[in-house]
């Protein structure tokens, strides 16, 4: 399985964080969780997800990098703030076309798996916020959900 290095924000030592282990990352200096991001396609992609201790976002949408979407922004700020509660699983649509078929994925898509099981799914781009009380209401029922999360209400003066 593959490694990505991760700089801790607490001492600033760079770690080597597996995409496919048994529990969370964590700092080899100071113990602090460390953000948890992988990419897996159609070969890897069961053992990234099913391994994971944690719930598991997963953004299905393009590859191309110097696209950046606003899912995927959003996604990965998401899985930095909430480093230790949540793994982010990135996977190219068009670099894995088996799962795109098996989710009934359109780009951008977003699944909330626990176990392997589907919590919630919503498609197209949501704002931080959005994202944030999604997850949190997915996590809390704990039951698989199929439908998109209510737009949030627009908040004068307040960016999300």
């Amino acid at each position: 399985m593959r490694a990505n290095t991760v700089v801790c924000l607490g001492c600033m030592l760079c770690n080597r964080v597996m995409d496919c282990a048994r529990s969370f990352p964590r700092c080899e200096r100071c113990q602090q969780s460390l953000p948890w991001i992988a990419a897996a396609d159609d070969v890897t992609f069961a053992d990234i997800v099913s391994s994971a201790p944690v719930p598991v976002l997963v953004d299905i949408g393009d590859g191309d990098e110097g696209n950046e979407r606003v899912a995927g922004t959003a996604a990965v700020h998401l899985a930095i703030e909430r480093a230790g509660a949540l793994k982010l699983v990135k996977v190219d649509n068009e670099a894995s076309p088996n799962l795109v078929q098996r989710f009934a994925a359109s780009s951008p898509t977003l699944l909330l798996m626990d176990h392997g099981r589907v919590l919630a799914r919503h498609r197209g781009a949501l704002s931080i916020a959005t994202l944030r009380c999604w997850l949190d209401d997915a996590v809390r029922d704990q039951r698989p959900v199929s439908a998109s999360p209510p737009v949030a209400r627009s908040n004068p003066g307040h960016s999300g």
